[in-house]
């Protein structure tokens, strides 16, 4: 299991890489008692396919410079929403209108349910 700082690290990673790669409007969502998936959660919008793609591809080159070498990546190669798992955060890159209708951020926002009642 990482420690704080290896996770501080991994995250520190993450935003320096979105903010270099131009992406826009980056969120990050603590995860922390919401659910056993990851920690943190960043959302990310590239203003195309080809934009997601390139933030995609030098977030892999970061993340496994940094020495981050496990992790998955989903959605490639059409590119409307890129899942990158590294375990402890998951980053979401997705085309602003794929961003819009998921909305991520409100699903997994401070004030949802933590927990859905199923009838």
């Amino acid at each position: 299991m990482p420690n704080r700082k290896t996770k501080s690290k991994l995250l520190k990673t993450i935003i320096a890489c979105l903010e270099d790669a131009k992406a826009e409007d980056v969120v990050i969502l603590d995860l922390d008692g919401k659910a056993a998936i990851a920690d943190q959660m960043v959302i990310a919008s590239g203003r195309s396919n080809r934009h997601v793609s390139a933030i995609t591809d030098q977030l892999e080159q970061a993340l496994k410079t940094a020495g981050f070498k496990e992790m998955r990546v989903e959605g490639l190669p059409h590119c409307d929403w890129v899942l990158v798992d590294t375990g402890d955060v998951v980053v979401h890159v997705f085309r602003p209108e794929v961003r819009s209708f998921y909305n991520l951020e409100k699903l997994w926002s401070p004030h949802a349910p933590a927990e859905q009642a199923v009838h």
